[in-house]
């Protein structure tokens, strides 16, 4: 048995993003169908969710579905539609008896009504709760959300209600799907994919990237412990500036 890790006295991180990748490699390898590791990876997430909470992490922002995920062939994402419609109405249960906030951030168009409606019940039931923030990035992608902030500035400014000279990082902030949320601290990708695929790019200026190899469906606490141990090995600078944490 592998020695559990001690992460005793480190710093822990107040918000993780996780890139969730490896699905369909953990089926194969089982020589399991892709709908089968969509489904153990599911899974998964509220198990890490809740050792995440144990650790002290309050944010946890995961991405579940991206703007590209449409390109897949249709039965995977008629699949995924279909596990994401479950998955939200468990969470609604899950999200109150675990003291859970659940926030919802991407593009609503594509998504069909009934999703959206699970979306803003969940939201609404979770939205008193004082434990851990769950963000789901769903139909998400950073150049949309990009995008879609830049037009509300553009039309506020048409509107007389911005004025330009008044902008700064912090009124794009408010224009973004996480405003009033932190930015990661940690960025964890598993799989051994080394690459941001359209996520959180504005946010993760300043975030400590950790890569594993591991694949979604077998990452657990320990190689959630792995991550914060590492993130504790780097210097956190801005501007050159070593800032204790």
């Amino acid at each position: 048995m592998a020695k559990k890790i001690d992460i005793t006295g480190l710093n822990i991180p107040k918000h993780v993003a996780i890139i969730l990748d490896g699905n369909g490699r953990w089926a194969k390898k089982r020589f399991l169908p892709r709908n089968a590791g969509h489904a153990a990876g599911a899974k998964n997430v509220e198990k890490i969710i809740k050792d995440a909470h144990d650790m002290g992490i309050e944010y946890i922002t995961m991405y579940a579905f991206s703007t590209e995920n449409w390109n897949r062939p249709d039965d995977e994402v008629k699949a995924l539609m279909k596990l994401l419609r479950n998955y939200l109405s468990d969470c609604i249960e899950r999200a109150n008896k675990n003291n859970m906030i659940v926030k919802v951030i991407g593009k609503r168009e594509r998504l069909d009504q009934d999703i959206l409606d699970r979306i803003d019940e969940l939201e609404e039931c979770s939205k008193n709760n004082t434990g851990i923030t769950f963000i789901i990035a769903l139909n998400y992608g950073s150049r949309d959300e990009i995008t879609r902030a830049t037009k509300k500035m553009a039309k506020a400014v048409a509107d007389g209600e911005l004025n330009p000279d008044d902008i700064t990082e912090d009124t794009v902030n408010s224009y973004l799907d996480t405003a009033g949320i932190p930015d990661p601290d940690l960025l964890i990708r598993t799989s051994g994919e080394i690459r941001l695929s359209n996520y959180l790019l504005w946010q993760l200026a300043y975030t400590e990237f950790y890569f594993t190899d591991v694949l979604w469906p077998d990452f657990n606490k320990e190689e959630l412990k792995k991550a914060i141990v590492k993130y504790n090995e780097r210097d956190r600078r801005f501007g050159g500036v070593k800032t204790e944490e």
